[in-house]
């Protein structure tokens, strides 16, 4: 019987796949904008053993490392270098690749790059503003750390420890909490941008048209299902 720690209850536990002895495994990858170093060496040799030991084992598994390939900081190195954000995330991401080949780590079923899926970030972004858990502030749209309670149960901290580890560039002083992170982020003159990203703005304004519409005809049952607080809205 193979045992595993489990964080949520901070001890050993039986590992029981959801679906018979299929596994899915997912590791937070590089943000490719310098080359690896000691500590991205470690994680991914670490996962690398335990994915292979499961599949000796006789598990089925499915193991992802995504690649975040748009960031501040490589948009940062990138006008350091006096060239294109996309030219530094491909250089670097097969520098990393190749550092991991020469390590033996090769048990990653697939490597999906953040830009990948644009698409389907926004869809997501979408969702949460919908649901009121993200807002806007002057650079971008915020998760509201206090809309979901449970959030940093597995490290112990709360909404307003999960900031302490902030790194990345320009922290924005306007968020409504220390924690809140960033879930999408404005362009800055001469940054790389989507237009799709456009979409969330007609879709929260129309969204506001639904609201405020629902508060005009006392429309109960909306209200009450999307949690609206008719007096915010009123203002």
């Amino acid at each position: 019987m193979l045992k595993i720690y489990n964080t949520l209850t901070r001890k050993k536990e039986e590992f029981v796949p959801l679906k018979g002895k299929e596994v899915k495994a997912f590791e937070c990858g590089p943000t490719v904008y310098d080359h690896a170093h000691l500590g991205h060496a470690k994680t991914a040799i670490q996962f690398d053993i335990i994915i292979k030991y499961l599949r000796y084992k006789g598990y089925k598994v499915f193991y992802i490392k995504n690649i975040t390939d748009i960031d501040d900081k490589i948009i940062k190195r990138a006008q350091e270098r006096k060239t294109t954000w996309d030219k530094i995330a491909r250089e670097y991401e097969s520098s990393y690749l190749e550092d991991m080949k020469n390590l033996g780590v090769d048990s990653v079923n697939k490597f999906p790059r953040a830009t990948d899926y644009i698409q389907e970030i926004i869809s997501q972004v979408k969702r949460l503003i919908k649901k009121g858990v993200a807002y806007k502030i002057s650079d971008g749209y915020y998760f509201d750390l206090t809309k979901f309670p449970d959030y940093g149960k597995l490290a112990k901290r709360n909404s307003q420890e999960e900031g302490d580890d902030i790194s990345r560039i320009d922290e924005n002083e306007e968020k409504r909490n220390k924690g809140d992170f960033c879930l999408l982020k404005f362009s800055k003159k001469g940054e790389p941008y989507w237009e799709d990203i456009l979409e969330i703005e007609i879709s929260e304004r129309e969204y506001e048209s639904i609201i405020k519409e629902a508060i005009k005809n006392n429309d109960e049952e909306f209200l009450k299902l999307n949690n609206i607080n008719k007096t915010r809205w009123k203002k």
